[in-house]
């Protein structure tokens, strides 16, 4: 999900389903009545939307140009490898808690480790609170630049441009009205508003990824753009900076260590394999985020324009890509006009996730009707997310401390938890499957393997996120 934005102030210098279920809840830790809870009203609902949350702004470019970046191919499998080790067996853990406790994160972790664990479950209804109000910020500009594609093109230059509508008012305007669509769509609850949504939203994204990856094949000079992406550098994909990266790319792309994936399993019922889905889901991710660098490198190079690539997420998806788009003539307006839409959709299924964990977690410890929650936790977020609209190196920062410190942070608490505290986990997480060996080695992994990871990678965020946080202050 995450944007992982990179050196923003250098960017902008660049120049009819059936009713929906309700399902009895699980009490609280003190033994609360139970109360009715919504479900997903399919399989595939669940996993449309499971997967619309792990893929983001990032996924559309940032895996892309770390693969080329850093040993291309070899980084690639790395990154497999991570996946595998790191981000399945997190995810299965938070949806081995929310299909269990049937709650949002502060009652789920207090139903199976005691009042004390609300305070992990704070952390990431904090999380998912901060990291929505600067991403909506960002998911205004997507907005913006669709809408501007489709009905006046690519203004230029487009450095100038982005560096325009990238703070100020004009900003603030458009995470407005992409935070108002997010709250109508998690305002119509569970299968009326996200699951119905993400039925149409991510299949539209996957069809407008493979259509344009198929006429980026098309476009001469285009080898230069995959030879680019897949290099096969083996030895610098086996140095420490790049498996660090790696490690990290996989936890972060994942929508890990912020309930959101919880949050979601909250809903699911008991039958469910969640080994599978977490399996379908992670692999999915993956997908969308190879098939993204098969996209752009074409387009970029096939128009002579990858030297132009900047180390910044932002840089690329808001000022190299429309220039891009603007040189290739009326077909680059409609083909960056499709690029744009998907943005929007991986950037609005992101934010339903993030926004939902808040919703629940009222719904759940004030009561409140959902759409009530929905509509005071979207404005809080909103507010709070004023001050990155006005200010790009606030929402870099805000970006750092939210993915570099509360969600590796919070995945290393919950793989101890789910580890060491929660009892029987596997025995939850067998619930509609077969308990097998995969269960146990899971466990280990939570216990051993996946915290010393995080560790590595924690104690390289605090260190990016300190010269950031310096940097702001001097």
């Amino acid at each position: 999900m995450l944007v992982r934005v990179g050196p923003l102030r250098g960017a902008a210098h660049l120049g009819g389903d059936a009713t929906m279920a309700i399902v009895q809840g699980s009490g609280d830790a003190q033994g609360g009545a139970s109360a009715a809870r919504e479900q997903w009203q399919s399989r595939w609902g669940f996993l449309l939307a499971a997967v619309g949350s792990a893929v983001g702004l990032g996924n559309m470019w940032r895996f892309s140009y770390l693969a080329a970046e850093k040993g291309g191919a070899g980084f690639v499998a790395l990154y497999l490898f991570f996946t595998v080790l790191i981000g399945l067996p997190v995810m299965l853990a938070e949806l081995t808690i929310g299909r269990g406790a049937r709650r949002g994160p502060i009652s789920a972790l207090a139903h199976y480790g005691g009042p004390a664990w609300r305070a992990l479950g704070v952390v990431f209804v904090a999380a998912g609170f901060l990291i929505l109000s600067y991403y909506g910020v960002i998911g205004g500009w997507t907005l913006r630049y669709s809408v501007e594609a489709a009905l006046l093109g690519f203004p230029s230059p487009a450095g100038e441009h982005f560096g325009d509508v990238a703070s100020g008012w004009d900003s603030l305007a458009t995470q407005l009205v992409f935070m108002a669509i997010t709250i109508a769509i998690v305002a119509g609850g569970i299968g009326g508003g996200i699951e119905r949504v993400a039925r149409v939203a991510m299949p539209g994204l996957f069809f407008v990824m493979v259509a344009i990856a198929v006429y980026a094949a098309t476009l001469d000079g285009a080898g230069a753009g995959y030879a680019y992406y897949l290099n096969f550098d083996v030895a610098r994909a086996m140095s420490l900076d790049v498996a660090v990266a790696a490690a990290g790319q996989a936890f972060f792309s994942l929508s890990l260590g912020m309930g959101a994936m919880l949050t979601f399993a909250s809903y699911l019922p008991r039958e469910c394999d969640l080994a599978t889905e977490t399996v379908v889901i992670s692999f999915a991710d993956f997908g969308v985020a190879f098939s993204a660098g098969l996209m752009v490198f074409p387009l970029i190079f096939a128009l002579g324009m990858g030297d132009q690539l900047s180390e910044g997420t932002i840089g690329a998806l808001f000022v190299v890509l429309p220039e891009a788009f603007a040189a290739m003539g009326a077909i680059g307006r409609v083909v960056g006009a499709a690029f744009f839409v998907a943005l929007v959709i991986g950037a609005l299924t992101s934010a339903v996730s993030l926004l939902e964990v808040v919703v629940s977690a009222a719904i759940d410890a004030i009561g409140w009707e959902r759409r009530r929650a929905a509509l005071v936790a979207g404005v809080a977020v909103a507010l709070a997310g004023a001050w990155s609209a006005f200010d790009l190196d606030v929402l870099d920062l805000a970006d750092s401390i939210a993915t570099n410190l509360f969600l590796v942070g919070g995945g290393l608490a919950i793989a101890i938890f789910v580890g060491w505290v929660m009892p029987d986990p596997i025995g939850e997480a067998a619930v509609g499957a077969t308990r097998g060996r995969v269960h146990t080695i899971w466990r280990a992994l939570l216990r051993y393997v996946v915290p010393a990871a995080l560790v590595v990678i924690l104690w390289s965020s605090v260190q990016e996120t300190w010269a950031k946080l310096w940097a702001l202050l001097g």
